[in-house]
């Protein structure tokens, strides 16, 4: 007997009963369901948001060289050197995480703290066989995001996640974390949005607790770097960590805040090209938005505003936040035709990119704090007895700044506001960021010489921003 025939003999039989008709339609709904549609029961929206999330979750794998010295090693060094020399023992270290893909060029997201010091990465699709090796992009360490890119065969696609909108979060709805939990491939486990993220983090502090989605969806090690994502199969947050000594309690990184971290890892600044735009797009779900632009920029002198929409580049509608950053850079002469939509009207804004190191530069330190840096070059290097990366060599001083009085050619300035930078241009970038009056704070290394005898002494020094 089909779901028909049940109905027929219940109308039948209660014709005028409204509410038995009703407990009629109960019974028939399930076969409705089962029979009529021929579909599953089992298929609810817990199966078909992970049928849709899991192609998009990878493995990721590791490998990190230690070198290992023994004891005797600084004793044969300094009789036997340079005359023989050993090989380093290396011991390595492996490690595994999980990530999912953003891109369907390959673009992986995971946690930094996954790939942190790595010096061999590997991917494996949850959804596949194939293994690849990968290659790390940019991390932003304070909400510890990293983006990897799969070295994949030319013209192979990937299936990438969705990003859910910023905010959109429901306490006690259903979601579910996926990821590779103690080796166990393409693992789910299910529970609710716990907590909301409590506090919006400060710029310069470390994302943690009270920054995080909570959830009692179980999170074990591996599953770091892997999706927390929402019955529509859209991501809402990134697997960071679990609470120690607890039991259901893990923590994701909120979807806003990753994508705030992807603005600024993926630009065209950070491509191996040094050229110089001067804005940040919105990355994740919704328009490409621009969120700042720098006033002495490329795309501020081309009259490009924080709240456009970017509509097109150069004729071509991006079709995300990386393909519009790679669009940027294929313009011929390195200009871009921006089509943005503003205030209900669309604009072309033609954009010239310049080499940073035009601007981001010895002059502009000099200029904004009185002292002239420059960096070292291996005889440098080699005459003050420091290592390469050290630092950057101070070659000037105003002494007309009152606390630069203490400084002197030849100083190495180790940090920047407490971050360590032997890159000019990236040194000018950091002072430029601060505003007139504000101040700068330099680690210093002064040499001191008496004799023969040469010495170090460090020690920090605060400087007005003009």
């Amino acid at each position: 007997m089909n779901w028909k025939h049940r109905l027929e003999i219940c109308r039948a039989a209660f014709p005028r009963a409204l509410r038995v008709a009703t407990v009629c339609a109960g019974l028939a709904a399930p076969l409705l369901w089962g029979a009529a549609e021929g579909r599953d029961v089992r298929r609810d929206a817990t199966v078909e948001a992970v049928e849709r999330v899991m192609p998009s979750v990878v493995n990721i794998a590791t490998a990190t060289i230690v070198q290992v010295r023994d004891p005797f090693e600084n004793l044969w060094r300094e009789f036997w050197d340079p005359y023989h020399r050993r090989q380093p023992q290396d011991s390595v270290g492996y490690s595994l995480g999980s990530g999912v893909i953003i891109d369907e060029e390959g673009y992986v997201l995971t946690n930094d703290h996954v790939v942190r010091r790595a010096d061999k990465i590997w991917i494996k699709p949850a959804s596949g066989t194939n293994v690849y090796e990968a290659t790390l992009v940019g991390t932003d360490s304070k909400a510890d995001v990293a983006l990897l890119k799969i070295q994949a065969r030319p013209g192979e696609k990937f299936t990438a996640i969705r990003f859910a909108k910023d905010d959109d979060l429901l306490l006690g709805e259903t979601v579910l974390a996926l990821g590779f939990p103690f080796r166990l491939s393409g693992s789910v486990s299910r529970g609710i949005l716990s907590s909301k993220s409590r506090v919006a983090a400060k710029e310069t502090e470390q994302l943690d607790v009270p920054n995080w989605l909570q959830t009692d969806a179980s999170i074990n090690p591996g599953n770091s770097g892997g999706p927390l994502v929402d019955l529509n199969g859209e991501m809402i947050g990134l697997n960071v960590a679990i609470l120690a000594n607890a039991q259901g309690i893990g923590f994701a990184i909120p979807i806003k805040r990753v994508a705030e971290a992807l603005s600024e890892i993926i630009t065209p600044e950070s491509s191996n090209q040094g050229l110089w735009f001067g804005a940040r797009v919105k990355a994740g779900a919704g328009p490409l938005t621009v969120l700042t632009v720098q006033p002495e920029s490329p795309a501020g002198k081309a009259g490009l505003k924080a709240g456009d929409t970017v509509l097109e580049v150069n004729g071509q509608t991006p079709k995300g936040f990386i393909h519009f950053n790679e669009l940027l850079l294929t313009g011929a002469q390195r200009e871009a035709s921006l089509t943005v939509a503003r205030d209900g009207e669309r604009r072309i804004v033609p954009v010239r990119l310049v080499p940073e190191k035009a601007f981001f530069n010895a002059s502009l330190i000099q200029k904004r704090i009185g002292v002239s840096l420059q960096e070292l070059t291996p005889a440098l290097a080699e005459t003050l007895g420091v290592d390469p990366v050290a630092g950057l060599v101070i070659a000037g001083v105003d002494h007309t700044v009152p606390a630069a009085r203490g400084l002197q050619p030849g100083y190495l300035v180790t940090a920047i506001d407490g971050r360590s930078t032997a890159a000019l241009t990236q040194a000018a970038k950091l002072i430029y960021a601060k505003k007139p009056g504000e101040t700068v704070r330099l680690g210093i290394v002064a040499f001191q010489q008496q004799g023969n005898l040469q010495y170090y002494r460090d020690g920090a020094v605060e400087l007005p921003v003009r």
